[in-house]
């Protein structure tokens, strides 16, 4: 370091009796010594710059993980769901339940929405008349098709003998996945219910992880709660 400093010094040394002789030969005589004359310490304090420079590029750079934006969650309380409809449950107070305006929507087809977290439970409804396997497969087969987004699907079975609702509830792992959650409900003669979780943004299941965990167990007390309407019936045949 110490020679590179003594080769600028010695080239700027010689630039200067470069510009030597007469003024009229070399113009530019004047202006050289009137810079070095009134800038004695220029040329240090350029070279501490350049070596400032270049001890900065020598340090790593280590990346920071990626942060997300905190989430605040409600407080947990709920409320019945129980109208006209042939099912009835209990949902959180901090979503809104609307109908179904899609072109394909049938009768009893709700949508439970989250506004807080820009999520949506679709709730398809479909009675049951001799078509139980058709409907079981159109499940199994909706849930299959987030398979190439998907790290893993996991399901787990449902039963409520009592109130007699069956089912199983179907959860979906992978950051790109569009539903991370999938249900369906029957009492296997005459109901069938069918949920999915989607989410109104771009999927990105790894910084959603939290609020999929807090929504699962609200999805986990709604199922626990749900009921056919036509209970009695049931009980009759009991």
């Amino acid at each position: 370091m110490l020679n590179r400093i003594g080769r600028l010094h010695g080239f700027f040394e010689n630039r200067h009796r470069n510009f030597s002789g007469s003024d009229k030969l070399n113009p530019l005589r004047p202006v050289v010594t009137s810079f070095i004359c009134i800038h004695p310490f220029t040329l240090p304090v350029v070279l501490l710059l350049l070596i400032l420079l270049i001890l900065s590029c020598s340090e790593s750079y280590t990346p920071r993980p990626r942060g997300y934006y905190r989430i605040d969650f409600p407080v947990r309380n709920y409320q019945l769901f129980d109208t006209a409809f042939p099912f009835a449950f209990q949902f959180p107070v901090y979503a809104s339940i609307t109908p179904d305006t899609s072109r394909l929507a049938e009768p009893y087809w709700i949508n439970i929405n989250y506004p807080g977290f820009h999520a949506t439970l679709h709730m398809s409804y479909k009675p049951v008349h001799g078509n139980l396997a058709r409907l079981l497969e159109d499940a199994h087969t909706l849930v299959n098709k987030h398979i190439p987004k998907a790290n893993a699907i996991t399901q787990r079975e449902y039963a409520d003998p009592e109130r007699h609702v069956f089912g199983l509830i179907y959860n979906i792992r992978g950051a790109d996945a569009a539903s991370a959650v999938q249900f369906y409900l029957t009492d296997s003669t005459q109901h069938f219910v069918r949920g999915a979780l989607y989410f109104n943004m771009v999927p990105n299941n790894d910084s959603l992880a939290p609020v999929i965990d807090f929504l699962s167990v609200d999805l986990e007390h709604m199922i626990n709660t749900f009921r056919w309407k036509n209970q009695s019936r049931y009980d009759r045949n009991h």
